[in-house]
């Protein structure tokens, strides 16, 4: 009895399990849909997201390696390491992490909070690299742009002394900085060479043009940060890069010049470079690179802040956009003219490992390297400055004041012949064509007036001319600059 009892029991509680097993259950159509998604998410990330992921990476990895057989420096394993990992790498960093604690105790904060600081600091410098963007996207952009301005001129390139750099080594394209083109005239001037690494200030944080910057390989600066942590972890990224052997691009001036001469050097980057070489790994190679324009398309902007006596000023990449939508607009009405030319000469490169052999550094000694290094490369930018019609034609007029049109075209001739023919961006069969076009295009913008073959200086745009001069004055010779300043009193007698 007790056994046909219990069995009796197990069927019956079996009965009454199938019966719930078999009930209908109702859904609201948007949480079954909700279902859905959750599993077809979940069985990609586990099935189908890693099969993707690697089919996608190993037709980057030889997409990357046939470039590379055609760039001058290959792009470094660095440059396309996945950002959350360069993040991880940053913020574990043996220096970054003492600093954390550091800046925890001199805060009286937590370690994990500063922890968090430091992350926060990782993620906006670090930049995520992509291959696909650099050379399919930004250097066809950055070409189209550039020949659309200006007419670009590449003067001496020293194409032998830059074969001639340890292909091993660490190059540095280190620039003077007039506009915000010159993210786009070098990246277009690099293209064949290496996919440049750019240190790139606050102007850039804004969506969506920050997200582009960063997938060229840029990483963000902030040039005015008194934090000692973010120091640090700026620090730590410029040193893994340069040890890695990627190819970057710094303004070592820290801004745009207000007045067209070359600003004094900031040491913070190449210091970061600098204190980063070790002699028994590969060698750091500064590249000095000098840009002139004949328009720089902020130039009455930034003549503005020299008047006002600071440097904040508005709508720096606002009034490039608006300059191009303009040239757009003419352009669409068959009144377009390129804005003259943009030039760009090479330097001598400098090796830090000869350097440093040459001039043996202490601790006690080790700044004033770095200050030598900085103003030996500004010097070589300064020595290489492209002479430019617009530059060339606005010293004449301010050391000779006005003058009949031949006149003036005759003393700039004049002065093209006894400059280095490499510094000179016009070609000497071109150079009286260009002088004559360069007159027309500064009458336009109200720089000069020209009236029966007199050319006079518009009083309110003395500064303009004045910014244009600077760029390439201290390439005048004393003895030239003399003999304009002799015919300017002959004139006034």
């Amino acid at each position: 009895m007790d056994i046909c009892a219990r069995s009796s029991c197990n069927v019956s509680a079996a009965a009454q399990h199938g019966g719930l097993m078999s009930q209908t259950v109702e859904l609201p159509l948007w949480l079954f849909a909700l279902i859905l998604v959750f599993a077809a998410v979940t069985f990609a990330s586990h099935f189908l997201f890693p099969s993707v992921r690697w089919f996608f990476r190993r037709r980057l990895e030889r997409a990357v390696a046939r470039l590379n057989q055609r760039l001058e420096r290959p792009i470094q394993p660095f440059n396309l390491t996945q950002r959350h990992d360069m993040i991880q790498r940053l913020i574990f960093d043996p220096q970054v992490t003492q600093a954390i604690a550091d800046h925890a105790h001199a805060e009286g904060i937590p370690e994990n909070v500063a922890f968090q600081e430091a992350r926060r600091y990782a993620r906006e410098i670090v930049p995520s690299f992509s291959a696909f963007t650099y050379f399919s996207l930004a250097i066809r952009a950055a070409r189209l742009l550039s020949n659309a301005v200006y007419t670009v001129r590449f003067g001496h390139q020293r194409s032998g002394s830059l074969r001639a750099i340890d292909p091993d080594a660490t190059v540095i394209f280190v620039m003077n900085h007039r506009s915000n083109m010159d993210y786009v005239l070098v990246t277009y001037l690099a293209a064949e060479r290496s996919a440049l690494s750019y240190a790139v200030g606050e102007w850039a944080r804004v969506w969506p043009l920050s997200g582009l910057i960063r997938a060229m390989g840029a990483y963000f600066i902030r040039r005015r940060s008194r934090s000692g942590l973010y120091h640090k972890v700026l620090a730590a990224y410029v040193r893994l890069a340069t040890q890695a052997g990627v190819t970057q691009a710094v303004f070592p001036e820290g801004g745009l010049t207000l007045d067209g001469r070359i600003a004094p050097v900031k040491l913070g980057l190449l210091r970061y470079m600098v204190e980063a070489y070790d002699p028994k790994r590969r060698d750091v190679v500064f590249v000095p690179v000098a840009l002139n324009y004949d328009r720089v398309l902020e130039d009455s902007v930034l003549t503005s802040a020299a008047r006002r006596g600071q440097r904040r000023f508005r709508a720096r990449i606002g009034v490039i956009a608006l300059r191009l939508l303009r040239q757009l607009g003419l352009w669409l009405i068959g009144r377009y003219r390129r804005a003259g030319f943009a030039a760009v000469n090479f330097g001598e490169p400098l090796s830090l490992r000869a350097y440093m052999e040459a001039h043996p550094t202490t601790a006690e000694t080790e700044s004033a390297v770095v200050r030598g290094i900085g103003h030996e490369l500004m010097v070589r930018i300064a020595r290489n400055m492209p002479v430019l019609p617009v530059p060339l034609l606005s010293w004449v007029l301010l050391n000779a004041g006005d003058q009949s049109r031949a006149t003036l075209l005759a003393r700039a001739e004049d002065i093209l012949a006894t400059l280095s023919g490499g510094t000179v961006a016009a070609r000497k069969v071109d150079s009286g064509l260009a002088l004559e076009q360069a007159l027309v295009r500064m009458q336009a913008r109200g720089l000069l007036d020209i009236r029966e073959g007199w050319v006079t200086i518009e009083a309110e745009r003395l500064d303009g001319l004045q910014f244009y001069a600077n760029s390439i004055a201290h390439l005048i010779p004393a003895k030239m600059l003399a003999e304009q300043k002799e015919n300017a009193a002959s004139a006034n007698t």
